[in-house]
């Protein structure tokens, strides 16, 4: 077309004002350099106050960035509870949020009772963690006290792939292999295991953040200092001794950092829980059986044609707050025990 035949002459054009307007530039800065150049410059000042400056702005626009994500949060979800009565949200035990839209239609009343949401979060994560604690941690100490270098260098690089994995794939990894062996497998046992179960999604994502524990655990295990290793060998320790008595405590503060890093990995994962867990709200304990978790129900409350004044799409932000400080109450318990530990063992 012409207008593309008349881009395609100015190009060469572009080009040489391009590059003048940067030799122009190179050239002031050039200028400003030199005449900055003096016997009385401090540079090295000049340098780090710089970074200082920068430091700082970096550390406010994360701390602006934080308070504008909570409040956003806490005002979407003041118009949901000024629609839905706070007790109802956080204590009840039926979840179907499906409303009308117009006055002129047909719909349900909805119930926004949050507990067999969190139930199924928890459940998830719960069963998560038992995969991926003991593995996680097991792998970690034999790689720092017992594995040769060579194995070394072959065990955690194939470990840390598991991390590079997308989860799109771990979920379908569980809907096509690991729910249908769990199922069948219960048949045969006589045991009832859904299509689509809690069980299925934990056991896959416990293996999808194993890396995140055996690699963090493994960097704090090997920090521990020599001398506290060569203490208990010289008091007549045995190896597993030293291990269990002198080594893990005193890396207690990074294992149980890396436990938290995991269980957030866990309770904030979605595809997995989509593909193999189901989308269905159930109050129930039962591994077995298919239940949803909060991302899930936020993702899918947000998804399509949604009216954003409903008390529906409303009810993801009340989801995702309560979801905020479920999480900074884990990380405050976390952090006292680290507090504890390390002033016992520093």
């Amino acid at each position: 077309s012409a207008a593309a035949a008349d881009r395609t002459a100015g190009q060469p054009t572009a080009n040489i004002m391009r590059r003048a307007l940067l030799g122009g530039l190179a050239i002031v800065g050039l200028g400003i350099g030199r005449r900055q150049i003096a016997p009385e410059l401090r540079a090295r000042n000049r340098v780090e106050r710089f970074v200082m400056v920068l430091l700082v702005l970096s550390s406010t626009i994360a701390v602006i960035t934080t308070v504008g994500i909570v409040m956003s949060l806490i005002y979407e979800s003041i118009e949901f509870f000024r629609r839905v009565p706070f007790y109802e949200f956080l204590f009840g035990l039926h979840w179907s949020p499906q409303t009308a839209l117009r006055a002129d239609q047909v719909g349900g009343s909805g119930s926004f009772g949050a507990i067999p949401i969190f139930m199924g979060t928890l459940l998830i994560s719960t069963i998560a963690l038992c995969i991926a604690a003991p593995v996680g941690l097991f792998s970690a100490i034999y790689m720092a006290e017992f594995s040769t270098p060579r194995a070394r260098s072959i065990i955690k690089p194939l470990l840390e792939i598991l991390a590079g994995v997308p989860t799109v794939v771990y979920g379908f990894f569980a809907a096509l292999l690991v729910a249908p062996l769990l199922r069948d497998s219960g048949a045969q046992l006589g045991i009832g295991i859904d299509s689509e179960s809690a069980l299925a999604a934990g056991l896959v994502m416990g293996v999808m953040i194993i890396p995140f524990v055996s690699s963090l655990s493994d960097d704090v295990i090997t920090a521990v200092p020599r001398s506290l290793r060569e203490g208990s060998y010289g008091l007549g320790a045995t190896r597993a001794e030293t291990i269990r008595l002198v080594i893990v405590p005193a890396a207690l503060p990074g294992i149980v950092g890396a436990l938290l890093l995991a269980a957030s990995r866990a309770i904030g994962e979605t595809m997995i829980v989509v593909m193999a867990a189901g989308l269905t709200a159930n109050l129930t304990a039962n591994p077995f059986e298919a239940v949803t978790t909060v991302t899930v129900q936020i993702v899918t409350l947000l998804t399509g044609d949604q009216e954003f004044d409903s008390a529906k799409t409303l009810s993801a932000f009340a989801l995702g707050l309560l979801l905020f400080v479920v999480t900074l109450a884990l990380n405050v318990v976390a952090l006292r025990i680290v507090r504890k530990y390390r002033e016992k063992y520093d």
